[in-house]
């Protein structure tokens, strides 16, 4: 029997067992950072991606920001009971989140 992922043809994420996952303290985003090689010469996203580590793994106080991201997070997860819908609401939050965390990297 196929999974949904195999018969979409979508690479699974952020569920037990796939690649993009969960891993020694490590999160989903941070999987897809690496494996794709994406923070490469871009301390933004590295930045983001600690953020996003903070907030969805036990170190809630990685980055100062990790905590309200959580909340955030959760925030939309409560708000919206449709996955898409949510996705769709959400994604602005991270475009500015990354767009910040580019500002930071211009005047460090």
């Amino acid at each position: 029997m196929q999974t949904g992922a195999e018969r979409e043809g979508a690479t699974p994420y952020d569920v037990s067992g796939a690649e993009l996952g969960h891993r020694a303290g490590e999160c989903s985003f941070d999987a897809i950072v690496r494996k794709y090689d994406l923070a490469r010469d871009n301390p933004a996203l590295d930045h983001l991606a600690r953020i996003v580590r903070g907030a969805d793994t036990a170190e809630h106080d990685l980055t100062p920001e990790s905590r309200g991201l959580l909340a955030i997070a959760q925030g939309f997860s409560e708000a919206y009971a449709d996955d898409h819908e949510q996705l769709a609401a959400e994604l602005p939050v991270y475009d500015a989140l990354y767009a910040w965390c580019r500002l930071q990297a211009t005047t460090a």
